[in-house]
């Protein structure tokens, strides 16, 4: 199950990285734009054992960002009960990672940690607020926190009006504990995707407004929908109810985008038919296909080619 979750995870990082700079401006405390690069690296990692075969570690990410100073990140994503050993694979995948890019130099090996950080979907009374490396070497002890984001923590609101929209796809973790009441109390159920419908609805209003593209809107509605079949395996009103709200919605944006191609290529043949003509000017072309100059005059262009 938690493979599912780790997935969603990892796809909405590696297909719409820019959705991770509020996550990292939340976790860490930066400031950054979302305008700054990033650069992802290998997930794999092999761990170096002196008397069996090396050890694989899939890390959920490993990327820097770069802006004023480029900085190195590694989020996990959590599902699980906290017993210690995540702690323990956490330093192994950071070690790993800075060891990989470690530099010698007169024989002296300079690592960086990356800046670490976990995110718990599910919140028990035994999850802390974060977690600590305490180092004693003989040149000293260094010790510092990894922070912990809990995702039931944060609320629609938060998670909109703090742009956390990489959240949105495990949201339906904050309602786990009510499934049983929703596959049972049809109203209940009905109030669940109401909710999720709210969701929709601040999703086409962001992507009107240019803050998401289509591509990363429908990224999230279809993780979402991933998530909840998964979570929801056992409550087939709840998976069909809100599942199905998904995917009806996934139908619609597809239904959209074929509607606005088509849209386009219309007013693109409409000012074609009116460049031949060669009686009105490029403005108002532009005023009377619904198509911008530029792109009127790109079609001229294209004409005298």
């Amino acid at each position: 199950m938690a493979n599912i979750y780790d997935g969603a995870f990892r796809t909405i990082l590696n297909d719409c990285r820019k959705l991770v700079i509020p996550i990292i401006n939340e976790v860490f405390g930066e400031t950054y734009t979302g305008e700054e690069e990033i650069q992802f690296f290998p997930n794999e990692h092999f761990l170096d054992q002196q008397d069996e075969a090396d050890k694989e570690r899939i890390t959920d990410t490993n990327f820097t960002v770069f802006g004023k100073i480029p900085k190195k990140y590694h989020i996990e994503c959590e599902s699980s009960l906290p017993d210690g050993r995540m702690t323990i694979r956490l330093f192994e995948y950071d070690a790993q990672i800075a060891l990989d890019e470690g530099e010698v130099t007169e024989e002296t090996l300079t690592v960086t940690f990356p800046n670490t950080a976990v995110l718990y979907l599910r919140t028990y009374k035994k999850t802390p607020d974060k977690m600590k490396y305490v180092i004693v070497t003989p040149g000293g002890t260094v010790q510092y926190d990894i922070p912990i984001m809990k995702v039931q923590k944060y609320s629609l609101d938060d998670i909109f009006e703090k742009r956390l929209l990489m959240l949105i796809p495990f949201y339906i973790f904050s309602h786990e504990n009510s499934f049983p009441e929703y596959n049972n109390n049809g109203q209940k159920l009905e109030e669940l995707k109401a909710e999720y419908q709210v969701i929709l609805e601040r999703l086409d209003e962001l992507e009107q407004q240019g803050v998401i593209g289509a591509f990363d809107k429908r990224t999230i509605i279809e993780l979402s929908g991933d998530v909840i079949k998964e979570i929801a395996e056992k409550y087939k009103n709840v998976q069909k109810g809100v599942g199905d709200m998904m995917s009806g919605a996934l139908i619609e944006t597809s239904a959209r985008k074929i509607k606005n191609e088509t849209e386009n290529e219309t007013k693109r043949n409409t000012a074609l038919r009116m460049l031949k003509r060669g009686k009105m000017t490029i403005e108002e072309i532009a005023e009377d296909s619904g198509l911008s100059i530029a792109e009127v005059e790109q079609l001229a262009g294209l004409q005298t080619v």
